[in-house]
């Protein structure tokens, strides 16, 4: 009898802990990596706040397994590279399950299924894929619609130009530049409901699964997390509340700020605390990388005049390596290139953060320029005046110090303010890594009530702003100096 009532419990035991299965945790706390922009999935509200079905799911999943989570939002491409490169655990990004992405990430049980959807202009003429011959075609790199795009594109004969995000894809869309997109259907309606004017001719397409994702072989724990808490949602009705919150109405996926974002006084009056922030970042960035890259410059220009031939091989080739390497390359090399190569090496994870790998991209880049800017300025002093200080007896280190420099000196600050300028604008390049300064700020606010000419306008205006001020400010430095 003990051994009926005793078996009857445990089959009951899975009935009454239904919604509590959690898994064990080995970690703290997990770095999950999302997109910046793909609603309704994730996405910035007119309160500066990353919202959408992704955000929703993944915050109530730790909270149902008691996990501790980070969220990050550096961009699908960003966010997919951090987890390869061990910056994140996890991502979640409305990401597509296909056979090569099973090759480098484990997935976890689906959690929506997708469709592709072809989005035109409302004037177009476009029916069917029989009339986007010889049309272009945009779509996001990296997406299960490139993939469908890709296999289908030698049947219907259109041109594919891929987008890093949705928004560049949008606007090229609206200006022409593109004749359609096809992206997944949620997305592009979600698109049409905050005011695009767009169409959908022809019915989506089932594109495969939706899932979470870690690095193949990596987190193990936290796949077996995302499933128990996602079954957990499912059980106890709390996943379907959070797709109808998203899906059920397009008003929902709108913020209850009243504040018009349609002006350029209500985007600044809206998303000035957010802009501030990217322009801090910014600042910051420009200001450390020139400071360390006039050291490292000023060392290698050194190098290059020295009576030593080797030193002068070591400058020639630190100077042609980097300015060779395009900035973006290098900051992609630093920031998700090294820790890999550490990582097959020792085994071990070695993460860098975003700010500082963009900062010894910056350094080294105007720290190559700013080496050949010291080598042209000391070779402008004429070389009669090192003849006749070395001929009176003075040591090479003191004609360089009293009499060379001071005077090269005058020659390369017009020069070295130039560089900076050039710092400063190329702080937008490393935005690629997923850093979020002035000019990624602006995309994502873009992303999210698409008033792209108004945002880029305003974006425009402070950088002319920033760079005017610190051009006369050196200016005037420069001066005083002379």
């Amino acid at each position: 009898m003990k051994k009926k009532i005793l078996a009857f419990l445990l089959i009951l035991f899975p009935i009454f802990s239904l919604g509590v299965v959690k898994a064990d945790t080995v970690k703290s706390k997990y770095v999950i990596a999302s997109d910046s922009s793909f609603a309704p999935f994730v996405f910035q509200n007119s309160n500066n706040e990353y919202t959408g079905i992704d955000m929703d799911l993944i915050k109530a999943i730790a909270k149902d397994q008691g996990i501790e989570i980070e969220i990050t939002n550096p961009g699908f491409d960003a966010a997919i590279s951090a987890v390869q490169a061990g910056q994140a655990d996890g991502i979640i990004a409305g990401m597509s399950v296909t056979d090569a992405r099973k090759a480098t990430f484990d997935f976890s049980d689906s959690y929506y299924t997708a469709n592709t959807i072809l989005g035109v202009k409302e004037s177009s003429t476009i029916a069917s894929y029989e009339d986007l011959k010889d049309k272009t075609v945009g779509v996001k790199n990296g997406t299960a619609s490139q993939t469908f795009l890709t296999e289908n594109q030698s049947k219907y004969g259109y041109k594919i130009k891929t987008f890093s995000d949705g928004s560049s894809m949008y606007d090229s869309l609206n200006t022409g530049a593109i004749d359609a997109v096809m992206d997944d259907e949620p997305v592009l309606k979600y698109s049409i409901s905050q005011g695009q004017k767009l169409k959908t001719p022809i019915a989506g397409t089932p594109i495969g699964e939706t899932a979470f994702a870690v690095k193949k072989g990596s987190n193990p724990e936290l796949i077996q997390m995302f499933n128990k808490g996602l079954a957990n949602l499912k059980a106890n009705g709390e996943f379907q509340k959070i797709l109808d919150k998203y899906l059920a109405s397009e008003a929902s996926t709108t913020s209850t700020n009243t504040v018009d974002e349609t002006t350029i006084w209500g985007l600044l009056q809206n998303n000035y605390k957010q802009l501030l922030s990217g322009l801090g970042i910014t600042l910051a960035l420009a200001l450390i990388s020139f400071a360390i890259a006039i050291v490292i410059g000023i060392i290698f220009g050194m190098f290059s005049v020295s009576p030593y031939k080797s030193l002068r091989l070591i400058s020639e080739i630190f100077v042609d390596v980097i300015r060779g390497i395009p900035l973006m390359i290098l900051a992609a090399f630093i920031f998700w290139g090294i820790p890999n190569f550490i990582e097959s090496i020792t085994g071990q994870q070695s993460p860098i953060n975003d700010f500082v790998a963009g900062t010894i991209a910056l350094s080294l880049n105007s720290a190559a320029y700013i080496a050949e800017i010291v080598r042209g300025g000391i070779q402008a002093v004429p070389v009669g005046q090192m003849e006749a200080s070395r001929s009176l007896g003075i040591s090479y280190g003191k004609t360089m110090r009293k009499i060379i420099l001071p005077q090269a000196t005058k020659l390369m600050l017009p020069n070295f303010v130039n560089q900076f300028v050039i710092a400063l604008k190329d702080t937008t390049i490393v935005s690629a890594i997923g850093l979020v300064e002035l000019f990624q700020t602006g995309k994502i606010i873009i992303a999210r009530n698409y008033q792209s000419f108004k945002m880029y306008a305003i974006l425009a205006i402070f950088y002319l702003v920033i760079i005017t001020l610190l051009t006369r400010l050196a200016k005037r430095l420069e001066k005083r100096i002379r």
